[in-house]
């Protein structure tokens, strides 16, 4: 007898589809955001013996970069190529029975890539960052799969619940294994390991096999997905077609066109410094004697419990005061962090930002996509595609803002003078907002 599918709505099912967040959410938080950035920064920069930078420049390909500009054009290369692969994927996802196959090849990708980490070294540095661009294209590409599965597996009134349930999965499952590695790393001795090198190699391992691991019961429950109808060329293309046909609608909604200018130039800050955030915290800080992988991971997970408040407190002021004011009000605190992080030298300055960083990350993130949303027609059934057109913006202005980030770092050697250009986004951010009405306007 062959496997039986539990029905739509059932809570096998919604729990499976969830747990996939458990999953893959380590890559984010673990590989992206804390491990890596802090590997690769020990890995590239040369210190003398009282632990200041000597040289921060690395070869590859024959050219000198400052490595913090490397990084952030391999991480915006990997964006630009899931901005053209999301519509692309988005549309074989509407159309082609089996995505299963899909979401576990990218699955596959990102997770193998993760542990192919591993061997990242200097001598071979083409193949690390190889990885560091196969694993992001792979999380990004099994997210789009991932998230077509919602409305197969549950109904309407079941969608926001089973949403959050999996933020909230992915959330500790990540918090979880960040800890397990950050003792391997910080309490090496006890684990039998000589120095630290060995225990952050075996954390890109570790997030591999977590990920590729619990992924399986995701698998197993969920359905292949619904086939709509043959495959051709031109449903190839469809996603790019949606996007083309939802951008003539943007254009005629005042309200939203105006929001969307507003949330792109914003949203390039936003994104780009929780992505470079550790990478200043290495080279721009004078740690004296505290050390500093552990001051930075302490950092990243302030950041990450109190955004969850900033979510919650963001909600309850959009409630009394309407969303654009309170976004307006997010822009210019985000202005006030971008001068005084411009100026922070100490680790305690540096944890001060962070905890207000994530008072606004939080916050923010959450409430552009639900204004997104508002300001979305009435009438309008094509809500996906409005969604994925939101999705790739925000992509690309991550392209925009890892370039931006990475040439600054290049031309003047510090990624300091670039906290300028994420404040300027902010500001004009700031002004964009005010020609968008509070109350929303349904074309």
């Amino acid at each position: 007898m062959g496997k039986t599918i539990a029905p739509k709505g059932s809570k096998k099912l919604l729990n499976a589809w969830a747990f996939y967040d458990w999953a893959n959410s380590v890559y984010n938080l673990v590989v992206s955001s804390a491990i890596f950035p802090i590997f690769y920064g020990a890995l590239t920069l040369v210190k003398d013996e009282n632990d200041n930078v000597i040289s921060d420049q690395v070869s590859f390909l024959g050219i000198e970069f400052n490595n913090d500009t490397l990084i952030s054009y391999v991480t915006a290369a990997a964006f630009l190529a899931v901005s053209f692969l999301s519509p692309l994927l988005s549309g074989i996802a509407d159309y082609v029975g089996n995505k299963k196959i899909f979401m576990k090849f990218f699955c596959y990708l990102g997770s193998l890539s993760c542990i192919g980490l591993f061997w990242f070294n200097m001598d071979f540095l083409w193949f690390g960052l190889l990885c560091y661009f196969l694993a992001l294209i792979g999380f990004w590409g099994s997210i789009v799969f991932y998230n077509s599965y919602l409305p197969d597996i549950a109904f309407n009134d079941q969608q926001d619940a089973v949403s959050a349930k999996g933020y909230a999965l992915g959330y500790i499952g990540s918090v979880i294994l960040l800890i397990i590695c950050l003792m391997m790393i910080l309490k090496y001795e006890a684990f039998g390991f000589q120095d630290e090198g060995l225990p952050t190699r075996l954390s890109f391992v570790l997030t591999g096999i977590w990920w590729i691991g619990f992924s399986q019961y995701t698998y197993f429950h969920l359905p292949k997905g619904n086939k709509k109808e043959s495959f051709t060329k031109d449903l190839l293309f469809n996603g790019f077609k949606e996007l083309k046909s939802i951008w003539k609608k943007i254009k005629i909604n005042v309200p939203l066109k105006r929001y969307l200018g507003a949330f792109f130039v914003y949203s390039m800050a936003v994104q780009t410094i929780m992505l470079v955030a550790t990478y200043f915290g290495i080279e721009e800080l004078d740690w004296g004697k505290t050390d500093s992988t552990t001051g930075l991971i302490v950092s990243i997970l302030l950041i990450q419990i109190v955004a969850i408040f900033g979510a919650y407190l963001t909600s309850k002021s959009s409630e009394r005061f309407g969303n654009i004011s309170v976004l307006m009000v997010l822009n210019l605190i985000w202005i006030i962090i971008c001068v005084f992080a411009y100026f922070i030298t100490t680790p305690n300055e540096f944890y001060i930002t962070a905890a207000f960083v994530g008072l606004v990350m939080g916050g923010i993130q959450a409430l552009s996509r639900s204004t997104y949303s508002k300001l979305l027609p009435d009438d309008a059934v094509d809500t996906t595609s409005y969604f994925s057109f939101y999705d790739v913006s925000e992509k690309i202005g991550i392209v925009l803002g890892m370039v931006c980030y990475g040439y600054v770092a290049q031309v003047t050697g510090s990624v300091r003078g670039s906290i300028i250009f994420f404040g300027i986004f902010f500001l004009v951010g700031l002004l964009l907002l005010t020609r968008v009405k509070n109350r929303p306007v349904n074309s």
